[in-house]
């Protein structure tokens, strides 16, 4: 026998040795213990019920939608999905819906729109009022800040009303029916509200002015085609919960809570309001999620606070000393951070800078008055990494804006006169705005209309006449 044979040999005895030793000590041990004490675990199982394609195509028949509900294999693909794959997404979401989908009806029925558009919040949040994309969309309805701002939506650093449950649910609504009314289908109308109405018309046009969206399909955004066939299976699985056996406990579901609103303009903090009202953090958050730091700031206009309405009596009768304390704690602090934190908005002004070649991120910085760490946190950037033609966002503090017009009015006069003209030489970085800011009695359309310009495009080295 070789020395490897017997190595092997003396290995597998000693295993065995030891597995017999295990095993034999695990018997006693169980028959020393009292078997009603043992626990075993039962083995759970869920049921999932299995639909056909023609099963779904005539439940989806049968709801009573004024959207239409087309059915095809893409729909096909996300009814699984639903109902199969990841039923604990459904779960979650049929548990949220209890508490938002009263908040929706209420509020479509004021518009006249179809009552099946509540689906839609959970095909663009999942019904998380505090949800943000990558592209910066904000909120059950998912608006990104200019169009929430064109709706009335307020959004800075304290408060993003884009979270509020009503608020953001009324403008939802006036959006979605000025696209219905933009495009008049419905389809077209929830289609324009993923990609915007010009990815809309671009699709039309290129399918040779097809009104229909299953033939747009192929012309519309990568993620638009798969917007609409979600919104109908939601929409389908809601409606057969049962069948395909979504059975929820009573602690899975979150239940409306009667509320009444108190309105501020004083500095608030409201965990200090819920500690005085004897509400608990967590609900005085569930209850606010716009106010993004647990205060709202001193401001010349009112700001809304929900509290549980059974708590309305207390407010009312120790109103001002609820008041005084909650206007006092961590005031201080959280004024120094709206100023000086890495893309902090607060009581700043947004205006828009594109790209021109040659700039960097630094220089962009320099002429604005704001830090890089700034306009990468307004931008949503993981790079300095920039590109020409790229528009960013930038915040200015009126100090900063005044700085910066200063700055271009001091070194932006690059100048000429020939013959008795004087012409303004273009440097990099100019734009029309800045060149009229630089000479008195100078606006855009006037140095259009002197350089007989048709667009605001200007390059470096142009000679622009300016008096």
């Amino acid at each position: 026998m070789t020395l490897n044979n017997i190595f092997i040999y003396k290995f597998a005895v000693t295993f065995i040795l030891i597995l017999w030793i295990k095993i034999a000590y695990a018997q006693t041990f169980i028959q020393d213990q009292d078997t009603d004490s043992l626990f075993i675990p039962p083995l759970t199982y869920e049921y999932i019920p299995d639909a056909t394609y023609d099963q779904i195509e005539e439940r989806l028949k049968k709801i009573n939608s004024e959207i239409p509900l087309n059915f095809n294999t893409r729909v096909k693909s996300f009814v699984d999905y639903f109902t199969v794959r990841d039923r604990e997404y459904t779960k979650m979401v049929l548990g949220r819906s209890t508490y938002y989908f009263p908040i929706f009806e209420e509020i479509l029925a004021k518009y006249n729109l179809p009552d099946e558009l509540k689906y839609l919040a959970i095909v663009e949040s999942g019904l998380k009022s505090t949800a943000r994309s990558r592209a910066a969309a904000v909120g059950l309805w998912q608006f990104i800040y200019f169009t929430g701002r064109s709706y009335g939506l307020h959004s800075d650093w304290y408060v993003d009303e884009r979270m509020d449950p009503v608020k953001s649910t009324e403008a939802a609504a006036r959006y979605i029916k000025s696209l219905y009314n933009m495009f008049g289908d419905w389809e077209l109308a929830l289609a324009a509200y993923n990609c915007g109405p010009g990815n809309v018309r671009k699709a039309i046009r290129r399918s040779g002015y097809k009104k229909k969206f299953w033939d747009l399909y192929r012309y519309l955004p990568r993620e638009t085609r798969g917007y609409l066939p979600q919104f109908v299976a939601i929409t389908y699985a809601f409606n057969y919960q049962e069948e395909h056996n979504f059975i929820l406990d009573d602690s899975e579901y979150i239940y409306p809570m009667a509320t009444d609103t108190i309105m501020v303009r004083n500095f608030l903090n409201l965990a200090t309001l819920g500690d005085m009202l004897d509400v608990c953090d967590e609900d005085m958050e569930f209850l606010n999620p716009s106010i993004k730091r647990k205060a709202v700031p001193q401001s010349s206009k009112y700001f809304s606070v929900r509290i549980p309405y059974d708590k309305m009596e207390l407010f009312n009768e120790y109103r001002s000393i609820i008041l005084d304390s909650a206007s006092k704690t961590g005031k201080k602090e959280l004024e120094y951070l709206a100023r000086n934190s890495a893309g902090s908005t607060y009581g700043r002004d947004k205006v828009i800078h594109r790209v021109r070649s040659g700039e960097v991120l630094g220089r962009i910085a320099q002429r604005y008055h704001v830090r890089v760490s700034d306009i990468k946190k307004w931008n949503s950037l993981h790079s300095n990494t920039i590109r020409v033609g790229q528009r960013l966002n930038i915040w200015l503090t009126p100090n900063s804006y005044t700085a910066s017009v200063a700055e271009k009015k001091s070194t932006v006069k690059q100048n000429m006169v020939v013959n008795g003209t004087k012409y303004h030489v273009v440097q990099p970085g100019d734009t029309l705005w800045d060149i009229s800011k630089a000479y008195s009695d100078m606006s855009i359309e006037k140095l259009k209309k002197l350089n007989n310009l048709k667009s605001n495009s200007i390059k470096p080295g142009q000679k622009l006449v300016v008096g």
